[in-house]
């Protein structure tokens, strides 16, 4: 008698954390570990584009104010790389500032709020369901336009 071949094991989603602060990066890496997902961590964006450059991520999660380079720069500079690349922004900023996915080259934009919890794992759950979509850099006068407003 012949068994059916094992189903290979699914691969385990990889997501890289970007945020200056240490406490928001260790609150939500717990958050998603629990769900299941490979988290990698950087606590700037420079860091974060050597461990781009160097892993394959399927969504990158960014927050938007970090000194020297901000979150919209930061997915710039990954679109121009990887047009396909999955990309969360989080800002307490996102209506002052008008961050929107338009303006920020963000998959999702999501405010930092008490709701922040059940709509990262809502987006991250989304993007990872549906093929990547293949979306263009950000021009320079979006990012600068909006870093204006900060």
């Amino acid at each position: 008698m012949k068994h059916p071949p094992a189903a290979l094991p699914e691969k385990t989603p990889e997501i890289l954390l970007v945020d200056d602060n240490r406490q928001g990066l260790i609150a939500r890496r717990s958050l998603l570990q629990e769900l299941g997902y490979s988290i990698s961590t950087a606590t700037s964006a420079e860091e974060a584009l050597e461990l781009f450059s160097t892993q394959k991520f399927d969504i990158v999660v960014t927050d938007f104010k970090m000194p020297r380079m901000d979150g919209i720069e930061l997915i710039r500079r990954i679109r121009s790389s990887s047009a396909d690349a999955r990309i969360i922004l989080l800002s307490g900023f996102v209506e002052p500032l008008g961050l929107t996915e338009q303006t920020t080259g963000a998959d999702v934009v999501i405010v930092k709020s008490a709701g922040e919890v059940g709509h990262l794992t809502r987006s991250v759950k989304r993007l990872l369901s549906k093929p990547p979509a293949r979306k263009p850099p950000v021009s320079a006068d979006a990012a600068a336009k909006s870093r204006a407003k900060a």
